[in-house]
């Protein structure tokens, strides 16, 4: 089984559960698990970027954040 037969499987997969998909992308879950893994995430490349562009890091959180949950 080869990458392509991979990402055929999930297309499929995604294809037949779509409307679950959806419903937990907007959850209160999903919300939870994104604020903790997009917030470690700006932490850590808060550390690493200077300091002036702290500012789009946090920008860039929320806007993904969004994107996934019911907040």
């Amino acid at each position: 089984m080869g990458i392509d037969d991979l990402v055929n499987q999930g297309k499929a997969l995604y294809e037949q559960n779509k409307d679950k998909v959806q419903e937990f992308i907007k959850s209160e879950q999903a919300e939870d698990i994104s604020d903790k893994v997009l917030g470690g995430a700006a932490d850590a490349a808060k550390k690493v970027v200077p300091e002036e562009h702290h500012g789009t890091v946090d920008g860039v959180r929320d806007h993904v954040d969004k994107a996934v949950g019911n907040e």
